[in-house]
């Protein structure tokens, strides 16, 4: 949960409060990462890597390697890493490089 996401009233009887366990992120080796390339509006493309299977904090980090090394621009939201430009196939050689398992898809 969020720092704003908390429970206020609850009419469950049996309601525990228990803090939820933080998700654990896999292993590079397990991670099996798809690269798209998207067009939007405008002519606009951006390569989105999509899979990964881990925590929110380990996505940020994975998202601020790849745009740095495609010294370009992105975010991370709903579990996906957007980058600007068409970076396709040097994101792929980047995280297989890195022990991910990705391939290229879609656009």
């Amino acid at each position: 949960m969020g720092k704003k996401s908390k429970i206020v009233f609850s009419t469950d009887p049996d309601y525990n409060e228990e803090h939820e366990q933080p998700v654990a992120t896999q292993a590079n080796e397990q991670q099996q990462l798809r690269v798209w390339r998207q067009r939007l509006g405008g002519g606009r493309v951006v390569t989105i890597v999509k899979g990964f299977a881990g925590n929110n904090k380990d996505l940020q980090a994975l998202g601020k390697l790849l745009k740095t090394a495609c010294s370009s621009g992105g975010t991370v939201k709903n579990g996906e890493v957007l980058i600007q430009g068409d970076h396709r196939d040097k994101i792929v050689n980047f995280l297989n490089d890195r022990g991910y398992k990705a391939k290229a898809s879609g656009g």
